[in-house]
Order: C-alpha cells, then sequence, then structure tokens
C-alpha cells in the first residue's frame, strides 16, 4: 500500500459519512437541467463511463444524476450463460470456500466473520459453513445495477446500519473488517443449490440501497431490521 493510499483509508475515519452522504444526495436527486447535465457529463468523462450500452446513450435525456448512475443497460449488452451468474457487472476481489471458522477474505491479511456481515445472527450464519463466497466491486464507471445469479424465493431481508467507509480495494486493504463494519442490506433466498445471502454493502457517497421487491431501503432508527418474505425471484 502506498502512503496516499494509507492517508486515504485514515482519513476515512473522521469523517461525517452519513452527512456527506445524505448531502451528496441531494444533488444526485437534483433535476435542474444544468446542474445534473453538468454533473452527469463531468462524471462521464472523469471516469470514461462507456455509454453505448446504456439502453439511454444520451446523457441529457437522465432525469437526475441518480437516473444516470443506476441506468439501464441494452437487451443485448449482457448476454446470460448457463449455471450461476454473476450478480453485478464489476470487478471480482474475493473469492473462495469459507474457513472452518466462518470467515471470509476480505483482503491479504484481513478476514471477518459470516455472522458480523449478516448482522449477527448464529443460527443465519451456520446454513452457510462449508459455503462458497464471491466478493463483486463496483467501480464509479460501473453498471449499477445487480441481478440474481441463479432462481431463487426470497426469505427474509435484514437491514444493517453502519459506517460509510469507501470499498475500493485501497480501503479493504487497510480497514478491518470493511464490509461487516458498513451499512448493508442482507437478501436470503432459498435456492435449488441451498440457501444464498446477497450481501448489497453501502459506500461513502453511494449509500441508497433499492430493491424491486421494497423499493429504497434507507431506515433511520439506527438499529437492524428484519423482513420476511416468501415470493421467487427470477
Amino acid at each position: 500500500m502506498t502512503l496516499s493510499q494509507k492517508a486515504f483509508s485514515l482519513l476515512q475515519y473522521p469523517l461525517p459519512q452519513h452527512a456527506l452522504s445524505r448531502l451528496t444526495g441531494k444533488f444526485a436527486q437534483c433535476d435542474t437541467p444544468w446542474v445534473k447535465d453538468t454533473l452527469i457529463k463531468a462524471f462521464i468523462k472523469r471516469f470514461k463511463v462507456d455509454m453505448s450500452q446504456a439502453l439511454e446513450p444520451d446523457p441529457t435525456a437522465y432525469a437526475t444524476f441518480n437516473d444516470f448512475f443506476t441506468r439501464a443497460l441494452k437487451a443485448d449488452a449482457r448476454p446470460l450463460g448457463e449455471g450461476l451468474l454473476s450478480p453485478a457487472d464489476g470487478t471480482l476481489s474475493q473469492f473462495g470456500r469459507l474457513t472452518t471458522a466462518g470467515k471470509l477474505v476480505q483482503a491479504k491479511g484481513h478476514t471477518f466473520s459470516v455472522q458480523t456481515l449478516l448482522g449477527g445472527d448464529k443460527a443465519l450464519a451456520d446454513e452457510f459453513l462449508n459455503g462458497s463466497f464471491a466478493t463483486v466491486y463496483l467501480s464509479p464507471s460501473d453498471y449499477h445495477r445487480v441481478h440474481m445469479p441463479v432462481t431463487g424465493t426470497l426469505r427474509e431481508m435484514i437491514y444493517v446500519p453502519g459506517r460509510l467507509f469507501s470499498v475500493n480495494q485501497a480501503t479493504a486493504n487497510y480497514v478491518p473488517g470493511l464490509f461487516a463494519r458498513n451499512e448493508r442490506l442482507v437478501c436470503i433466498f432459498d435456492t435449488e443449490h441451498g440457501p444464498m445471502a446477497m450481501v448489497l454493502v453501502g459506500a461513502m457517497i453511494v449509500a441508497a440501497i433499492e430493491t424491486v421487491w421494497s423499493g429504497q431501503v434507507t431506515p433511520l432508527s439506527g438499529h437492524p431490521q428484519r423482513m420476511r418474505f416468501g415470493q421467487p425471484i427470477v
């Protein structure tokens, strides 16, 4: 890790992460044409976003920056293969088997427990013993929708409050238990392969999480919340 990466990670600790994210969210929802168009065009230029695969390639056609950030892709942009699919259009940063102690690898020298990641429920964590995991990192330029890797039935959804550190590789290398420390939404599915947990981890600036079955999930209580379902998701 370089000195600048270490400094970037350390500086995040005292920052008012939630306040900054709320402020950024107000700009992201602004529908004033010159504001949202300026933000979108600057973002595309800074992060070299490929708009040719977007369902709507015209940056000015989006109602807000947030609509652009969560843009849909063309129907033929990602042909579906057989078997388990990647749930997100990002970089596979870690994958493997869970350790015998029920831990996942975050980065070299850092692990965290499944139980903590899932909100502290030991019985739920035990369902994933001897299982596998994969961590997919979405960079600013990536497509920011998450899809089902396999058909399943949604059993329950758990909102876990937490911090909002950046989730890039530099931060993952330095902040212990990063993904089990940040605010997150745990979605538990029953599939033909067994139970599956899809954990959507919030990050600084990118804190809002929305699902097709519950809309935007932003509890203000600061306490974990559980919702039970029983619907098939394809």
